[in-house]
């Protein structure tokens, strides 16, 4: 007697088939970017039918919202992996975080223009889950200015949220320049960062100087 034929659609549990979900998207972001992603497309893709992925994302924006939660977690990670050492000084740690931003947004190019670009926020669409973790993500970046300054590193003269906020433009602009391809020799983006470092940990205010 042949022995019956098990379907791909029968090897995923319903846990487990979200997270493949989550993780065939987000390879077909880097590959194809947001227009070549479709709920559709990700079920033939991954070999169940085409209402599978609906039963956990009511849509694409849902699905482009998951992905981006993922990245912030992920970004968060390293970062605190940068925070908690020590066998560095606070100087390089604030060097490292500098440089890591601009790094993983070169690595991650599509899923950086998804954390930060216009297709979830310019469409006012993202879900509370992706705000319950975006906005921790920069918070965390204010507390750890706060501690810099704190510890001499950052302008104690300064603004903590208006300091953040600019320190936060410049890595970002600096990134969307990479990523845009406007420098493409990585090697002037780290120089740009190393710049952008020093201007932001100097501990002499211009009067200082002056004086």
């Amino acid at each position: 007697m042949p022995k019956k034929t098990i379907s791909n659609k029968s090897n995923y549990h319903h846990g487990d088939l979200k997270s493949t979900l989550v993780n065939e998207a987000t390879q077909i972001l880097k590959e194809e970017g947001v227009e070549g992603l479709s709920l559709r497309k990700l079920a033939d893709k991954i070999g169940v039918s085409r209402t599978a992925p609906y039963h956990h994302f009511k849509d694409k924006n849902q699905l482009l919202c998951t992905i981006a939660e993922q990245g912030f977690v992920r970004w968060q990670r390293d970062a605190e992996s940068i925070f908690n050492r020590d066998d560095i000084s606070a100087q390089q740690k604030y060097q490292l975080f500098f440089h890591g931003y601009i790094q993983y947004a070169a690595d991650n190019p599509e899923l950086y223009d998804l954390m930060f670009g216009r297709t979830i926020w310019k469409q006012n669409s993202a879900t509370q889950a992706l705000k319950d973790i975006a906005f921790p993500s920069f918070q965390h970046q204010v507390e750890m200015t706060r501690i810099w300054q704190k510890q001499g590193i950052m302008p104690s003269n300064e603004n903590t949220l208006r300091l953040s906020q600019v320190t936060w433009g410049t890595m970002h602009g600096i990134a969307r320049l990479l990523i845009d391809g406007i420098y493409a020799d990585r090697t002037h983006i780290y120089e740009m960062c190393d710049c952008a470092v020093n201007l932001f940990t100097r501990q002499l205010s211009i009067s200082d100087e002056v004086d």
